[in-house]
């Protein structure tokens, strides 16, 4: 059974936090779906991440190639139930509010959401979310960076 992660962005953009969760995914040896629900806030996170230190091989979904691919980026609606992304990750990234079901996170290894806390409708969808998981059993951990560093809260 996975667990989820819950990012709570008051000071940074979730571009600005992927660069470090992403390689520390990819470290762990895992696939990673890279879920939103914008398709041009997708693509802008595409050209992001082929900027950043490091090779960080990637995707937008809908290619030839996407079941090979390492970090898959899909956008999806936020009222659909997706089906499961073709690269059969291990860890799932949620942004903007993007789904995430209790079953699928328990066949996760890891689930982090993130999301905007200076949004009103991005912090009460993240708080369904953290209910929906945990009320299934689903870990849950609650981080921060209010205080200027990211800290875990309890």
């Amino acid at each position: 059974m996975g667990n989820a992660l819950f990012y709570h962005l008051t000071r940074s953009a979730a571009g600005d936090l992927l660069p470090a969760l992403l390689p520390r995914a990819r470290g762990a040896g895992w696939r990673v779906e890279l879920r939103g629900t914008d398709p041009a806030a997708i693509e802008a996170l595409d050209l992001a991440l082929w900027q950043i230190e490091g090779f960080l091989p990637h995707g937008i979904a809908g290619g030839r190639h996407d079941s090979r691919q390492p970090v898959l980026l899909r956008a999806v609606a936020k009222e659909d139930a997706p089906e499961p992304a073709p690269n059969d990750p291990a860890c799932l990234m949620a942004l903007d509010g993007a789904p995430v079901s209790p079953a699928e996170a328990e066949a996760l290894s890891r689930v982090c959401v993130i999301f905007d806390g200076n949004d009103p409708a991005a912090l009460e969808r993240a708080r369904d979310q953290w209910r929906g998981l945990t009320e299934a059993g689903i870990a849950a951990e609650y981080w921060s960076e209010a205080g200027g560093k990211w800290e875990r809260k309890r």
